[in-house]
């Protein structure tokens, strides 16, 4: 299958060119702010403490997200992907337009924005990290299909009749890993996650939604990784490690922590909350009268003492 004619340029206005790429991005942004919108307003979702913070509030934290993403991606992408271009055209490292963004260096920049942003306001950083990664799989999901117009992070080659032949791969057939990527990490994994955010009690449990979120990111990432064309391998690239998934790793790890400790302060909760069996209630009634009594009788010796001396 031959890749289609896509102009990675969507129209030109004058010297200025909109691409493909930037509109993902915008796209990501727009609806990632009108999802946790909605969101903080469904406020039974929420339980007795509330939504993390205000519509308003939202606006000021959309400012620094983007600022996270923008540089986050980029100097993620120089570190992890193009070390070289630290030396060789420094220059270049701010070129966005031009291609290179890393997802875990963007996450990186969105985690600190998130966690200076809770800082600041004093809010639970565990729920605003859950109502803010409930969208974003969606927005990857759109930047993934931005990758397969621009022919770029193609996959590795292959014999399968959906192979495609990118411009500028070779002539070899080759994994849309691109499309594998907006499917399982995009909309499969929101449609997870809102699942758990609108039908069951998640919200009211801090960490829950942002630990099946990197526990979920992680492991599709895993899936697809093997079919992608690795950009670069680390010291394990004998046994098939590439960058993407050393990178992983840790989401994986953080994110069994986060779900971990999220559900045993569940059951801490529902444990305290729960009414006591009747033999338990029975027998905290018969230690409550015990010691009422024998108060009772220690106050009568005691008088009995002072009016004897």
């Amino acid at each position: 299958m031959i890749f289609p004619d896509f102009d990675p340029v969507l129209l030109h206005i004058g010297p200025l060119a909109i691409r493909w790429y930037a509109l993902a991005y915008i796209a990501g942004v727009l609806f990632a702010w009108w999802y946790v919108s909605r969101l903080l307003g469904r406020e039974t979702l929420w339980g007795a403490d509330g939504a993390p913070l205000s519509r308003r509030q939202l606006g000021d934290l959309m400012f620094w997200v983007v600022l996270g993403v923008l540089l986050g991606g980029r100097l993620g992408y120089v570190l992890f992907y193009a070390t070289d271009m630290l030396w060789r055209d420094p220059a270049r490292i701010l070129a966005i337009w031009q291609g290179g963004m890393s997802f875990h260096g963007g996450l990186l920049g969105v985690t600190a924005a998130v966690a200076g942003y809770a800082l600041r306001a004093k809010i639970s950083l565990l729920s605003l990290a859950d109502a803010a990664c409930v969208p974003t799989p969606l927005a990857l999901c759109f930047g993934r299909i931005a990758n397969f117009i621009n022919g770029e992070l193609w996959g590795r080659p292959t014999d399968l009749p959906w192979g495609i032949v990118f411009p500028r791969a070779g002539e070899l057939p080759r994994h849309p890993s691109q499309l594998y990527q907006a499917a399982l990490e995009g909309l499969l994994l929101f449609l997870i996650l809102r699942f758990l955010a609108h039908r069951t009690s998640a919200l009211r449990h801090p960490g829950m939604l942002v630990g099946v979120f990197f526990l979920g990111y992680g492991l599709l990432r895993f899936v697809v990784e093997p079919l992608r064309e690795p950009e670069v391998y680390v010291g394990l690239a004998h046994y098939g490690i590439t960058m993407g998934m050393a990178l992983n790793i840790p989401m994986i790890l953080v994110g069994a922590a986060l779900v971990a400790s999220s559900r045993m302060r569940a059951q801490e909760e529902e444990e305290e909350e729960a009414p006591a069996p009747a033999f338990v209630s029975f027998a905290r009634r018969m230690v409550a009268l015990a010691r009422a009594r024998g108060q009772s009788v220690f106050r009568r010796v005691a008088s009995r003492r002072s009016e004897h001396p």
